[in-house]
């Protein structure tokens, strides 16, 4: 699915994150930059040892902020690390922290001049947040943003499952009517 925001392109896709052939991708990292499992996983093995290298210089990574290494052998010539919050039934905080995820990953490819970007879905795997809910911040954040920021020319996800898409699909349809004022 497809959507114009402004002079940009929001799309839902479902496939493998590693794969995608934009500027950058977004990795769903850990606090600690240490490489781990799902998304951050592949993306260390399909992109190769240079990116954990850059992530041990960087050091870490605060939950909610964003940083920025290579694509090592991806086909993405960036990484940005982004880390969102576990779900702790949502009362501490974790909505406006994975807003933050999305947020400051934008704001460092703006800042890069990286006018592509593939996301994941931040937090919806080992980190327990409710798909449903991780579906309308991620989209309402990144929609904000698109439509302020036009130098961002493509936002993809690129949602791991058919219901990961599903959910996406019908977030995005919700919130469709809103995007135009």
């Amino acid at each position: 699915m497809q959507v114009t925001i402004n002079n940009s392109i929001l799309e839902l896709v479902e496939g493998d994150i590693t794969k995608q052939d934009t500027g950058a991708i977004v990795n769903a990292a850990n606090s600690g930059l240490r490489g781990g499992g799902g998304v951050d996983g592949a993306i260390h093995r399909a992109g190769g040892p240079q990116i954990m290298e850059e992530c041990r210089k960087i050091g870490g990574c605060p939950t909610g902020s964003a940083v920025i290494t290579t694509g090592g052998n991806l086909k993405a010539r960036y990484v940005i690390h982004t880390v969102g919050p576990v779900y702790h039934g949502g009362d501490r905080g974790e909505a406006e922290l994975l807003a933050s995820a999305y947020r400051s990953s934008l704001k460092l490819a703006s800042e890069k001049g990286i006018s592509t970007i593939a996301f994941p879905s931040l937090s919806t795997g080992a980190y327990g947040y409710p798909l449903d809910e991780a579906a309308k911040i991620a989209l309402k954040t990144v929609c904000d943003y698109l439509k302020e920021h036009p130098d961002i020319a493509l936002a993809r996800f690129v949602l791991f499952s058919a219901d990961a898409y599903r959910a996406y699909e019908a977030v995005l349809r919700s919130i469709l009517p809103q995007l135009s004022t």
